[in-house]
């Protein structure tokens, strides 16, 4: 039995989608960023840590977790704090291409770790449209402070690389981690 360390019903979704079968156990680990840390170490940083604190609380299982991060320039997108908050990253994202970095790690009699970069271009957006979104109530606990895989979707005019992997697990990636220990998947 594998254990995803999420408390994200895409991320269970996803890995549904692949045929794996799974408990979650929703990791509760600091999730500050360190002072000068990259983007790109963050996201390995906190899928690492996810798993191995679910795998310290269930040794016998491999534990998956994965971290995603919305990335414009250096500047890492959390999740939005208020409107305010959220209407000004969306707002931001307009016009712009950003990255979503995706890490998924597998720690079972190891430490396995992948990471899926994708770009995504936005087209513009309104202030009333941005603020439209917000009142939908989707963006509110998303990275970047939207859904691709939701109502967000009409702001995107371009995507490279996983789709998968900009919704929050990487399945190409994930589907390698769990192979590599000996887990079936589709």
């Amino acid at each position: 039995m594998l254990i995803l360390a999420s408390q994200s019903p895409r991320r269970a979704e996803l890995l549904r989608q692949i045929g794996v079968a799974f408990d979650t156990a929703p990791a509760d680990i600091d999730e500050t960023r360190l002072a000068h840390e990259s983007a790109h170490a963050y996201v390995e940083r906190m899928a690492i840590e996810k798993a191995r604190a679910m795998h310290a609380l269930h040794p016998d299982y491999p534990v998956l977790g994965s971290d995603t991060s919305v990335v414009l320039g250096e500047r890492i997108l959390g999740k939005p704090r208020d409107r305010e908050h959220g209407i000004a990253m969306l707002l931001d994202l307009a016009g712009h291409t950003h990255r979503v970095l995706t890490g998924v790690a597998l720690v079972h009699a190891r430490i396995d770790y992948l990471l899926s970069e994708s770009r995504v271009r936005f087209g513009p957006i309104s202030e009333q449209a941005a603020a439209r979104y917000w009142d939908s109530g989707e963006p509110r606990d998303k990275a970047g402070g939207y859904a691709i895989q939701g109502l967000g979707a009409v702001f995107v005019e371009h995507i490279e690389g996983s789709y998968s992997g900009i919704m929050g697990l990487p399945l190409f990636e994930t589907a390698r981690l769990l192979r590599s220990a000996g887990i079936e998947v589709v």
